[in-house]
């Protein structure tokens, strides 16, 4: 009964990670994080080395995409490397803003791609005239979108993961200890032996 309690809270902490992913946090990390320890909780009996191994190279793949899809995005649109800073930070709190708005994932979608382009744009804007600035700030939007798409693509796949190799059915059943052995001594005085423990 403990397992599954565990067992929920593991999904909790992995919906909440997959959230945490669209604002551009390290979402899929508290996801790894949780299935460790939900695999140390049950002593590895439902989760072992295979799957965090698995979810690992998985979270990698999708951080390393994610940077390529922000960074093509802004680069492609003519963005230096404070164009890219000011996209990151603002996809961020874009994404935690737009979250009031009562419509789940979707406005935070919207608010980090909206932060990535306002400060992409305010950061390009610095030196640059205006049409480069928003023109860099819509390729951060664009790209911000793609690394979101990709990044919560994965996300899913690693909760799929999380959602079976962690279901705590078919746990084994340990098995009874051995009973000591029992001899047979003779008591003086009497025709018969007596069995003693």
């Amino acid at each position: 009964m403990l397992d599954w309690l565990y067992y929920l809270l593991l999904l909790a902490i992995s919906l909440v990670g997959l959230f945490l992913n669209i604002l551009g946090l390290p979402g899929l990390w508290l996801m790894v994080a949780s299935a460790a320890g939900y695999a140390l909780l049950t002593n590895a009996q439902y989760m072992g080395w295979p799957t965090l191994v698995t979810l690992v190279v998985l979270g990698a793949v999708a951080e390393l995409l994610e940077f390529v899809a922000g960074a093509a995005g802004s680069k492609a649109a003519g963005g230096r490397t404070r164009g890219m800073i000011g996209a990151i930070v603002g996809a961020i709190f874009g994404g935690l803003f737009l979250s009031i708005i009562p419509i789940p994932v979707i406005s935070t979608i919207l608010g980090a791609c909206l932060g990535a382009f306002i400060g992409a744009a305010v950061m390009e804007l610095w030196d640059r005239d205006f049409r480069h600035a928003i023109s860099v700030g819509l390729g951060a939007a664009r790209g911000r979108f793609m690394g979101i798409l990709v990044k919560g693509a994965v996300g899913v796949v690693m909760l799929v993961v999380i959602l079976i190799a962690g279901l705590p059915v078919g746990r084994p059943v340990p098995a009874p200890a051995p009973a000591p052995p029992t001899t047979s001594t003779p008591i003086p005085g009497s025709a018969e032996p007596t069995t003693s423990q």
